[in-house]
């Protein structure tokens, strides 16, 4: 399956794409949607879905995925990052893909093996798993929920077919 992991940020929304059976992943693309913080928001947020929408018409994946919005953040942080979950989420569901939205302790856990990893470490696990260097954190944890996606739907669908 080719999965579409997205970490979701007003400034910064990374992205990254790979090809999985579930338990081994490859890298297609990574990357980050950085708005202008000057530009009005909802600007911003058309700049983000376009940009989104450019990425699946180019890369074609089967599957999206996003974090779970966590409220450790402020009010006003955790507002914005709603926003912009939204404009992910639709953008997924315009596409027709699969969708998945996972918390952060899930993610970790799926990529790291211990669901109160640092960043660093799931920085780590994922250039491991990849064999490949990521420098942007905010395209490592796109491709750390695109992992776990792929991870979680293999699963599913290996028990749905011994039900079956």
């Amino acid at each position: 399956m080719r999965v579409l992991g997205i970490d979701c940020g007003a400034e910064r929304t990374g992205y990254g794409i790979i090809d999985s059976d579930g338990r081994i992943h490859r890298l297609i693309s990574a990357g980050v949607i950085r708005t202008d913080t000057k530009s009005p928001f909802e600007s911003r947020l058309c700049e983000i879905s376009r940009e989104l929408r450019n990425v699946i018409a180019r890369f074609e994946p089967s599957d999206g995925a996003v974090e779970q919005v966590f409220t450790a953040l402020n009010v006003k942080t955790a507002l914005k990052l709603a926003h912009v979950r939204g404009v992910a989420l639709l953008v997924i569901s315009e596409a027709g893909l699969e969708f998945g939205e996972y918390s952060p302790l899930e993610i970790k856990m799926s990529v790291v093996g211990y669901g109160r990893a640092e960043k660093g470490q799931v920085k780590m696990m994922v250039r491991s798993l990849l064999g490949q260097a990521i420098d942007s954190e905010d395209a490592c944890d796109a491709l750390a929920v695109a992992m776990c996606h792929a991870a979680r739907r293999t699963a599913e669908q290996r028990i749905e077919a011994v039900r079956r």
